[in-house]
């Protein structure tokens, strides 16, 4: 073509005007726009074709990306975490470092509704009531979502504050129901707080087979008998052994990293854990300790309220206390206690954090005793009432009997407080406790001799039917007695002194050996003083 062109400059003719060449550039470039003008609008199309193609081809691509903000919420709303976290987990691996625009922006807004859902976890995760499961089940989400702080231990914090609220709660709804200001209202039922966990279940279940006072299906008439600081301390100790058992295996569970899934222990995770909890092992001892001293006070404050340090009645006391409770009752908190105290070791607690209940049921064990020997002689004083003057063969009325009896079943009464459990003391191995008992035994005594001398120096006026002279030196002294006979100040005086010798020689001597036979200290002193 160069030759051509320079050969046809060469030779130009007169046909041809110019350069030939620049006419047929002209022509060419004419035929070029006509050919835009012509496919301008179907190259455009094509264009925007291929456009909408490649765009459609990103978003099939990664439409994974672009669906998760939207997927997410539909997920949260139905419950599905575990889709949630595995579909972050997957964008984050895949978009966590992008660079591109695009998925920077839909992979902040994945971040924002995962945020959400971290605090959404956590709420229900401190939400209080709730279950050992739903529990671990939150923490073990949070975890996968690598939430900030630590979530195990803060709802070990809230279950042991709730736990708290709820035992205060319980004394303060008896306390009102005691002082009649909600008499029209339905005392509040923990139960419905309470979720009881399988352990303190079994704990409660193998209770009712040695005579538990849980028992569930029990005449709610016992219920309007029993005094009220009886009936709070049984719905007190269900609840503390309902929840504590969840609170322990919270705890042991948090210690060993069980709460955690593979993922935390890929991520080491788990690791960080267990050194958290190696630290905050005094920490939790303190909370356990806590409990248990705020479940000692509120017995204390309702049955020993004079047990309590000056300033802590208010908060753990406010019952009134018209009367002391008797022997029955208090036997039976005692055992309601007992059976407490041994679900609660069952579950592993160190016996140091537990020693605050055994000191309480050693107190109770003795303020038992001691009112039970008090109502025992009010009893015996009320004896005098029941002489009939009616003698036997021996010589003597029926009142000796009665008095030896009267102890006995009191001593009887006291064979379950006196007998030590597992892990109790003596109730006298304080030498106080000892001369306490000792000088009500004596008391006892005393009040019976009182008895027989007020019953013997009955003034003559205090007889009703006719004064019988009657010489107290005939031998048919006795048998001239009849039940409804009068009988002079002298055969009362000679009456009196035959049940005397007859307490002397074997009465004291009788109840010694029961006294003897149930562990009491300082019976020769009791004996010989009598």
């Amino acid at each position: 073509i160069p030759a051509i062109h320079q050969k046809l400059e060469a030779d130009g003719t007169e046909k041809v005007e110019g350069s030939m060449t620049q006419k047929l550039e002209n022509v060419l470039n004419r035929a070029s726009n006509t050919a835009d003008t012509l496919f301008q609008e179907v190259l455009g199309r094509k264009d925007k074709a291929d456009s909408t193609r490649n765009a459609l081809n990103v978003l099939q691509r990664f439409k994974f990306l672009f669906n998760l903000p939207l997927n997410i919420e539909r997920n949260i709303q139905k419950g599905d975490y575990d889709v949630v976290i595995n579909d972050y987990e997957k964008a984050k691996s895949l978009f966590g470092k992008t660079e591109v625009q695009v998925f920077k922006k839909y992979y902040a807004e994945v971040e924002t509704r995962i945020e959400a859902l971290r605090e959404l976890l956590l709420d229900k995760l401190l939400e209080t009531p709730s279950t050992l499961h739903d529990q671990k089940r939150y923490i073990r989400y949070l975890s996968d979502l690598h939430a900030p702080g630590d979530p195990a231990w803060q709802c070990i914090g809230a279950q042991h504050q709730w736990i708290l609220q709820l035992m205060h709660n319980c004394k303060e709804s008896y306390v009102k129901e005691q002082k009649g200001k909600d008499m029209f209202f339905p005392m509040l039922d923990l139960d419905s707080d309470v979720r009881p966990s399988p352990i303190g279940h079994l704990s409660q279940t193998a209770s009712l087979k040695r005579g538990s006072s849980f028992q569930s299906g029990r005449d709610d008439a016992w219920r309007y008998k029993a005094p009220q600081q009886v009936v709070f301390v049984e719905k007190l100790t269900k609840l503390v052994v309902s929840q504590l058992p969840n609170f322990w295996k919270l705890w042991i569970s948090y210690v060993n990293g069980s709460l955690f899934s593979e993922t935390a222990e890929k991520s080491g995770q788990m690791e960080r854990s267990k050194k958290n909890a190696r630290q905050r092992q005094n920490d939790f001892k303190k909370m356990i300790q806590e409990v248990m001293h705020s479940l000692v006070k509120l017995i204390r404050g309702a049955l020993l309220p004079f047990s309590l340090r000056e300033g802590e009645s208010r908060q753990y006391g406010g019952w009134e206390m018209k009367s002391e409770l008797s022997g029955q009752w208090l036997t039976h908190v005692i055992q309601t206690v007992r059976l407490s105290s041994e679900s609660l070791t069952a579950l592993e607690i160190p016996n140091d954090m537990l020693q605050i209940i055994q000191d309480l049921i050693l107190d109770l064990r003795v303020r038992c005793i001691i009112v039970t020997l008090q109502h025992t002689a009010e009893d015996i004083k009320r004896l005098a009432e029941k002489e009939d003057w009616v003698v036997d063969n021996e010589g003597l009325t029926s009142l000796p009997s009665q008095f030896e009896q009267c102890i006995i079943r009191s001593l009887q009464s006291l064979k379950t407080v006196l007998d030590c459990k597992p892990g109790e003391a003596s109730v006298f191995q304080q030498q106080k406790t000892q001369e306490d008992v000792c000088r009500l035994s004596i008391g006892i005594m005393q009040v019976f001799i009182d008895c027989l001398e007020q019953l013997s120096t009955k003034p003559d006026g205090d007889i009703d039917t006719a004064h019988l002279s009657v010489d107290v030196s005939s031998p048919d002294l006795f048998g001239s007695i009849h039940e409804d006979a009068s009988l002079s100040s002298e055969q009362r005086l000679l009456i009196a002194l035959s049940n005397c010798r007859y307490l002397e020689r074997h009465t004291f001597l009788n109840i010694a050996e029961h006294f003897e036979k149930h562990g009491f200290q300082g019976v020769e002193k009791i004996t010989q003083v009598s």
